[in-house]
């Protein structure tokens, strides 16, 4: 999410990416995320298997996805180019900015409204070489 990325303008809520072996098989990992708290909101099995949880803090999105899945190579360079990139991290938030004075009556509706910046600036992301740093690995 926009957190992850300095000197972006961000909603008070923090999205977590959590990549397991097989989004699918919740039994491998939902009883843990429900023992620290967390509670299953969203099922999406024809978009990636993603799963999305509230975290014990309601303003934590923790979105889980197979690891496996095309999205999650996506949404890391997305943000890593964000923080590259100071151009188009400066127009991303200017078009947030631009939608935040909006009233939204649901948040995907806001979502839905940044898909032409976000498709313009992946477009850019996804021409570079992106390599799996070793602090986005929390277990081998």
């Amino acid at each position: 999410g926009s957190t992850s990325v300095p000197g972006l303008c961000a909603k008070p809520i923090i999205d977590i990416l959590l990549v397991v072996k097989n989004s699918a098989e919740e039994s491998a990992y939902v009883p843990a995320l429900e023992a620290a708290g967390y509670k299953l909101r969203v099922r999406e099995p024809e978009w990636y298997q993603h799963r999305m949880f509230k975290g014990p803090d309601t303003d934590i999105n923790l979105h889980v996805f197979s690891e496996e899945a095309s999205e999650v190579d996506r949404m890391l360079r997305f943000r890593d180019w964000l923080r590259l990139n100071e151009s188009d991290r400066d127009k991303y938030a200017r078009v947030k900015r631009s939608l935040a004075k909006n009233k939204w009556r649901h948040v995907q509706h806001y979502a839905d409204a940044k898909t032409s910046i976000v498709q313009e600036i992946m477009e850019r992301a996804m021409k570079q070489k992106r390599t799996i740093t070793r602090e986005e690995i929390l277990w081998e």
